[in-house]
């Protein structure tokens, strides 16, 4: 059984991630709660699918993140001729040594943005498979380990736009969590107007934080406590989407998995040292909604996963109070 955090440790999640916040929101202009909810992946240690229209600042989110944290950052333009290769590396022979060299590729990095990640190929696509389940990638039969904290972020543009691939399921399930930008309030727009009139504000964006006192952060969000009453609750959503008629795919016990990590972040981004049902049912949208398929008749009745999912929610029992989920009432 591992051991609790200490106040201490909570109190240094919550501070440290409300700065890369306070970083990111002076180029994210109007979207806290996308800000929020993106730093509570990284705290999670899971991966962060964006989609939305050109234009609306999928790539600045992410270059945000990356320039908020002092890391090491990897850069794809997925493209539809993009090769595995040129995302996890290639093994060259070096004549003048006679000896064979990997060069790694832009994976080998905390954080990786992917840029349109559904214009490449399946094939591309599924070369990041092992990549974001295993923190490893391997080439010409040997295995290299990624760094820590590994964190992708993906963006793709609707796939009813031209020159796309849909996403594997695969794939998808790998994404921690969904993001959709959207376009920013009127009041918004015009302070990014004023931001960008005269310079790049990620251009002045500098590190709050290291990339080991983020990793440490990620271990103290592992071990934060979530009572047996939660985590039953967290069952009962997948399993429900499992069983209903308008789904043809549910959640996957691995979507079950990253919605408790996720939960845990999100709980001690809040100071608290424990799961709160609120906290599973903020993020079951953006961790679920994008792993489920509709089923031919919610097709055919305009009825989105997205719809199926809240429906889920509002009829999915919660467990107890709050003073029935905190390590005190486990303990005495």
């Amino acid at each position: 059984m591992h051991a609790l955090p200490t106040g201490e440790e909570i109190e240094d999640v919550a501070t440290t991630s409300s700065a890369i916040r306070d970083a990111m929101e002076t180029v994210i202009s109007g979207r806290s709660d996308l800000v929020r909810l993106t730093v509570a992946v990284l705290l999670a240690e899971g991966h962060l699918l964006v989609e939305d229209v050109p234009g609306v600042g999928k790539t600045t989110l992410a270059k945000a993140l990356a320039r908020s944290v002092d890391c090491t950052v990897g850069r794809i333009q997925f493209t539809p001729d993009l090769l595995p290769t040129d995302l996890t590396g290639v093994t060259i022979y070096r004549s003048h040594s006679q000896e064979f060299e990997f060069r790694p590729g832009p994976v080998f990095a905390n954080i990786v943005i992917g840029d349109e990640i559904n214009r490449a190929s399946p094939k591309t696509q599924s070369a990041l498979l092992e990549c974001m389940q295993e923190a490893q990638t391997t080439v010409d039969g040997t295995t290299y380990r990624l760094p820590r904290p590994f964190l992708v972020v993906a963006t793709q543009n609707p796939i009813e736009m031209e020159g796309t691939y849909a996403l594997p399921e695969a794939q998808r399930d790998r994404f921690m969590a969904r993001l959709s930008v959207g376009y920013p309030s009127r009041d918004a727009e015009v302070e990014m107007l004023e931001r960008q009139e005269a310079a790049d504000p990620l251009a002045h964006l500098a590190p709050v934080a290291s990339v080991d006192h983020v990793t440490r952060l990620v271990d103290v969000c592992r071990r934060l406590y979530a009572a047996p009453g939660v985590k039953q609750y967290v069952v009962d959503l997948a399993d429900a989407t499992r069983r209903d008629p308008m789904l043809r795919l549910g959640a996957s016990p691995r979507a079950g998995i990253q919605l408790l990590r996720a939960a845990k972040a999100l709980a001690a981004m809040s100071g608290r040292d424990h799961v709160l049902p609120d906290d599973v049912q903020e993020l079951a949208e953006p961790v679920l909604a994008h792993r489920l398929l509709p089923s031919t008749e919610a097709r055919l009745a305009g009825q989105a996963a997205t719809a199926t999912l809240r429906a889920v929610v509002a009829r999915t029992p919660v467990p107890g109070s709050a003073r029935d989920v905190s390590p005190r009432a486990a303990t005495g």
